[in-house]
């Protein structure tokens, strides 16, 4: 066998990719008043995603356990690096170390220092380096790499969702009020720090298209684009990039239950990497 990679579901990889790479994902929760729910196993509908009594926690130690348990199982004694979005979002990072250490060094956790596709793009180069016949250490600096160079976006109808969440400063959310402005966050250091201020949405999306086009610096890209509800802004994006840049894969996904409480209805994202393989999915 070869290494094995677990991630999360903040990840928000297509079931298509994970089973083509052998990538277990283990569900984070949305909390309502009556319910624990589970990302991506349970039903979850839209009017959670601006409701206030609503909030999310991240993965449960005996899930991460019970997930790495089955992956130890699935690598045949190769090992597993386990993928998760940065510890500055979400405590899931230092539940996965408590739950790494009864697997006596089988396991290796990484805090990708990001969040959405951009911890599904370390976790696929964890895969693919896997792929070769590459060992844990291999897999594991693949996916540091990959989850420290990729450049992530986020435009947002209205901050509030974020600043209830604790994952912007009120200052910022007054500031941008203020001005009625559309923000463009950018992922820093493993947390969200605000790029630049746009009056209009249509604005900040052509802006977080100009820096797409900039990071890629004319070579190859991987793209990822997620929304919140707004599956033809998406779309509209791809197109847009899709004219300017050679994209050699293409990752659509929503930003799920549990990212989009935290972002609010209309949000979009992208995620930019030039250091992945080809996503080879049929």
């Amino acid at each position: 066998m070869t290494v094995t990679i677990v991630t999360d579901s903040s990840a928000r990889l297509p079931a298509p990719i994970r089973e083509r790479y052998r990538i277990e994902q283990v569900p984070m929760h949305v909390l309502t008043a009556e319910q624990d729910l589970l990302e991506d196993v349970d039903d979850i509908g839209p009017d959670i995603f601006n409701d206030p009594q609503t909030t999310t926690s991240g993965v449960s130690p005996a899930d991460l356990e019970a997930a790495y348990e089955k992956a130890v199982d699935l690598s045949d004694g190769d090992g597993v690096i386990a993928v998760h979005l940065s510890r500055r979002f979400s405590g899931t990072w230092g539940s996965a170390r408590l739950a790494a250490e009864k697997f006596q060094g089988r396991i290796r956790v990484v805090d990708s220092r990001t969040v959405g596709l951009g911890v599904g793009f370390a976790a696929i180069a964890a895969a693919q380096t896997a792929e070769t016949g590459a060992d844990m250490d291999r897999a594991y600096e693949a996916a540091i790499r990959v989850g420290s160079t990729t450049e992530c976006l986020l435009c947002v109808q209205q901050l509030e969702n974020l600043r209830s969440s604790g994952r912007i400063g009120a200052t910022t959310r007054l500031f941008a009020s203020a001005l009625a402005i559309k923000p463009i966050l950018r992922v820093v250091d493993g947390t969200l720090a605000l790029k630049e201020k746009q009056r209009t949405m249509s604005k900040a999306i052509a802006k977080m298209i100009d820096t797409a086009v900039d990071v890629a610096e004319r070579r190859p890209i991987t793209l990822g684009v997620q929304h919140c509800d707004a599956p033809e802004l998406a779309e509209q994006i791809i197109d847009s990039l899709q004219s300017k840049l050679t994209i050699t894969s293409l990752v659509q996904s929503d930003l799920g239950p549990v990212l989009s409480r935290h972002v609010g209805s209309g949000a979009v994202g992208i995620a930019v990497t030039t250091s992945l393989d080809h996503i080879d999915v049929d």
